[in-house]
């Protein structure tokens, strides 16, 4: 695997992720690898001193990560969040909205993929932690939130 896509400015953390229970039990760790099944709720109590969570994708279509990353950034998780393993290049939008913000799949992606899945859906049909406004309270403002 070579270097990750990134969607940041921040300097990439070079500390390899450990197991969510080695990530408890160690005090000094700053990043962790989320296997599939792991429950990331275990994790918030220590989001102050996590850099970098790597999660887990084993097979393209186990959905887990994706919502693994929706909970670190409703909980206000502001750190690196990197999709590793079966990552499709297909899914890549829908894992930004999500709160992913670094890639690295077992197959590498082709630059104009990246931005071809990326560019696809100008508008979007519901809220989700990238703060994107959806269509329909673009189109009705008086019905969006307060």
């Amino acid at each position: 695997m070579g270097d990750p896509l990134r969607f940041r400015d921040d300097p990439a953390p070079d500390e390899p992720g450990v197991s969510l229970d080695a990530f408890l039990n160690q005090k000094d760790a700053t990043s962790v690898l989320l296997e599939a099944g792991d429950d990331v709720r275990a994790l918030l109590p220590e989001l102050g001193r996590v850099r970098l969570v790597e999660i887990d994708f084993p097979r393209f279509r186990d959905g887990r990560g994706f919502s693994s990353a929706s909970i670190l950034r409703e909980a206000g998780y502001t750190g690196e969040i990197r999709a590793i393993g079966d990552v499709l290049v297909d899914l890549v939008f829908f894992m930004r909205r999500c709160g992913f913000d670094s890639f690295e799949p077992d197959a590498p992606f082709h630059p104009g993929a990246v931005d071809a899945a990326l560019s696809r859906y100008p508008d979007v049909y519901q809220s989700a932690t990238d703060g994107r406004e959806p269509i329909w309270a673009l189109r009705h403002p008086q019905f969006a939130a307060e």
